[in-house]
């Protein structure tokens, strides 16, 4: 059996053992898979904890689950303390990149041989985004890379991941501390982990202003950056760009003409 299909029937065990017909939060603990486990004759996962993780980011809810959501809601898992747990039905929220918007040259800066070895997944975007300094261009900042793959814990949330996060600095000298997300191009944008990521820096970094960030692969090697905030339990749009990496020999003067058009009107109709 495969693992997925395993930590299917644990979360569906325990959220049939628990469901009533108007529940909208079901909480459960960690060590209520090991009784479930024993329950339905399956073997306990070493790590109870990627069971939770699987089903919040990576695996679709089992389908005995998916039935019982109504129109315009859904079923996600919300960490609820250390090692604690809550399937909440919520406002179905979703945030996919507008195909209408114009793309962006950007001179690709990424080392040729990073180029060589990288694969088309969250890690090699986020290179991508660091070795060019995208998060810089977007925002308007100077940034630097902090960490990838913070694991940390946070009250009343329990462990969470941030894919990387940086710190920022302005010309008037605020900080910043910007959580940085990354999809890949058939994935989509979680209102769970941009909450508990501004949760995060809210709690770890209190003097910095939080500028919650997703970036995504689409078609055509096109990179989707998107400024997130959470705004009445639902993820909100503040900004989104397109990026496309090119050698700088493709950055035509009729491009740069444009970008100067759409950065400021005014200055560009004087100039012509």
């Amino acid at each position: 059996m495969k693992k997925e299909n395993r930590y299917q029937q644990l979360i569906e065990k325990i959220f049939l053992d628990r469901y009533t017909k108007d529940a909208q939060e079901i909480f459960f603990n960690r060590t209520d898979l090991e009784p479930a486990a024993i329950s339905l004759g399956l073997e306990l996962p070493k790590n109870l904890g990627d069971v939770v993780y699987a089903l919040r980011y990576r695996t679709p809810m089992p389908r005995s689950i998916l039935e019982t959501q109504i129109d315009g809601k859904e079923w996600i898992i919300e960490g609820a303390g250390r090692a604690k747990y809550c399937i909440k039905l919520v406002r179905v929220n979703r945030i996919s990149p507008n195909r209408e918007l114009i793309t962006i040259k950007i001179p690709d800066s990424t080392p040729e041989v990073v180029s060589h070895y990288s694969l088309s997944d969250e890690q090699a975007l986020l290179a991508k985004v660091r070795y060019n300094r995208l998060i810089d261009i977007f925002l308007s900042l100077t940034t630097y890379s902090l960490q990838n793959h913070l694991r940390t814990t946070v009250a009343e949330v329990g462990q969470i991941e941030i894919d990387e996060i940086y710190i920022g600095i302005n010309q008037h000298g605020c900080h910043y501390i910007i959580p940085v997300q990354a999809k890949g191009g058939s994935d989509q944008l979680s209102v769970v982990q941009t909450k508990q990521d501004i949760q995060c820096c809210a709690e770890k970094f209190p003097n910095a202003i939080c500028r919650a960030i997703s970036t995504q692969f689409m078609a055509d090697d096109l990179i989707a950056l998107f400024e997130l905030v959470v705004q009445e339990n639902e993820i909100k749009l503040v900004q989104e760009r397109h990026y496309r990496l090119v050698p700088s020999r493709d950055i035509e003067p009729v491009d740069l003409q444009q970008y100067k058009a759409i950065s400021d009107p005014g200055l560009f109709h004087l100039q012509r």
